[in-house]
């Protein structure tokens, strides 16, 4: 499945989408809860189900399904990098990137691989080298993995190609990440359960300028 958008066209949200809502601390310009934003009539957002996503000239969309057929991210693309999106059921008291975050570093150590912990625009993020074999000889895949926190979930950002290994706290993928809006619902959810994506009515979105 691939999205795309083309031709320019302004990306700035008109103020009546905006709801009336102070978001404090690290999000305080994007991603957002649902109780904070609304795509409104805005054609650039699709709804994906637990995500709204805003596409942007520059950037294709793909859906990746996995072996049960759920769809449990979605990953923006551009010419060098690559950006995909998950997210998860949290707790009201906050905390679960702390956790993902440490079994994620161990997990990088069963590889054999390098992480650094550094503080980035929405708190602790891991740069990570991950070993690889590329055309039989011994390369290393980098992805820088971002952990933010909102009302009862966490949205897992994971920059991969260009962006993992040069990162940056500007550009198109990261305007895309601060465009979300989590839609985490308020039915009970386990811990750490995934918030499942569903595709838009069309496998192909293509937006013009009027």
């Amino acid at each position: 499945m691939a999205l795309r958008r083309r031709k320019k066209q302004s990306d700035e949200t008109p103020d009546e989408q905006v709801a009336d809502v102070e978001v404090e601390g690290v999000r305080h310009s994007g991603p957002w809860d649902a109780s904070e934003r609304s795509p409104g009539d805005d054609p650039a957002y699709i709804d994906l189900g637990a995500l709204q996503v805003r596409v942007r000239v520059g950037l294709n969309l793909e859906m990746p399904v996995d072996e049960s057929d759920d769809i449990g991210s979605v990953v923006f693309v551009t010419d060098d990098s690559a950006l995909e999106l998950r997210a998860f059921a949290a707790n009201k008291s906050g905390g679960l990137w702390d956790e993902v975050r440490d079994d994620l570093i161990l997990e990088v150590e069963r590889l054999n691989g390098e992480c650094e912990q550094v503080d980035g625009p929405f708190g602790p993020e891991l740069h990570v080298r991950v070993p690889v074999q590329v055309e039989g000889e011994d390369g290393f895949q980098p992805s820088r993995i971002v952990g933010i926190e909102g009302p009862r979930w966490l949205l897992r950002a994971t920059f991969l190609g260009d962006a993992g290994l040069n990162p940056s706290d500007e550009g198109i993928l990261m305007d895309a990440l601060r465009d979300v809006i989590v839609v985490r619902g308020d039915e009970p959810r386990l811990l750490r359960e995934a918030l499942l994506l569903t595709p838009p009515s069309t496998s192909t979105v293509v937006l013009d300028d009027e």
